[in-house]
């Protein structure tokens, strides 16, 4: 089957999907074995029946999201038969909603533009972690997406340590390695802020993460701002390339990706190529194997 030359096969229409979800109830974004709730999976089946297809429509993600881990700005594509989306595509976000279980929303579907692809064009995606340290614990009403921490945090120490993870680095000693996969990412921002409420929020913003880094970046700098590790510590911990065993990867429902950018229309394309290339530093070489999750 030949494509459009920005993948989308013959006779499809490539549809964005934005989309929220509470990931608590969910074993992760990605399809699994052995009947496990996924967001992709429910997604998927509710997409087959709505449509009265017999096929399954395979989504792809900007970001697949561990277990336990929300999502507020996530994105998606499918790749549906031209005749489909033509009868659904007026009432497809109502039987969806209708079909759907309620900690799971498609927000938007709409046809994408040429050369538009979830994963590959996206060219940055912010999460953001949020703690609370107060001595009573979490609001009940928040417990689902705030992790209580039972030392006071300074968020100052937290700040200034986050500065030292800025730019373009391995991050090997923040990710869980995956086979084929490089862990060079670009850290463009990373702040703490508590609010009025109490509840500390770190903003993450990177080009891409890979397995685990936001939340073992989270894990190191609460040590900072607990008192248990210096400022300058995080920073180490990534100059040594290497997993250490003090840096704890904290829990999962205190994480929400919270949005995911695009370049322009015209950019797409190159952007999703660009994407699809092995990294290396220009320095340190190549982390080894192509593409990242």
């Amino acid at each position: 089957m030949t494509d459009d030359g920005y993948g989308v096969p013959a006779g499809r229409v490539r549809v964005r999907f934005d989309l929220s979800y509470d990931g608590t109830a969910f074993s992760g974004w990605a399809k699994q074995a052995g009947g496990r709730r996924t967001v992709q999976g429910e997604i998927e089946d509710a997409l087959r029946t709505v449509t009265r297809s017999a096929e399954t429509y395979e989504l792809t993600v900007a970001g697949r999201t561990d277990a336990g881990v929300h999502a507020r700005g996530q994105v998606a594509h499918v790749d549906l038969p031209a005749e489909v989306w033509a009868e659904h595509r007026e009432k497809l976000l109502k039987r969806l909603a209708g079909r759907l279980s309620r900690d799971v929303r498609i927000r938007r579907a709409e046809e994408a533009p040429a050369g538009f692809d979830a994963r590959f064009s996206a060219v940055w995606r912010r999460y953001a972690y949020r703690i609370s340290d107060h001595p009573s614990g979490v609001d009940p009403l928040l417990r689902g997406h705030v992790l209580w921490h039972d030392w006071p945090l300074d968020v100052d120490a937290m700040n200034e340590a986050s500065r030292g993870l800025l730019g373009e680095h391995d991050f090997a000693a923040y990710c869980k390695r995956r086979e084929g996969a490089t862990t060079i990412r670009t850290l463009q921002r990373l702040e703490w802020e508590r609010d009025a409420a109490g509840i500390i929020t770190a903003t993450v913003r990177a080009d891409a993460f890979c397995h685990n880094m936001v939340r073992s970046l989270v894990g190191a700098l609460v040590f900072v701002g607990d008192g248990h590790r210096p400022v300058e510590w995080p920073a180490r911990v990534l100059a040594a390339g290497v997993r250490d065993s003090a840096v704890h990867v904290v829990r999962p429902h205190g994480l929400t990706l919270e949005e995911v950018g695009y370049p322009a229309d015209e950019l797409l394309a190159a952007r999703s190529r660009e994407a699809r290339n092995k990294r290396s530093l220009p320095v340190l070489g190549s982390a080894g194997g192509a593409g990242c999750c």
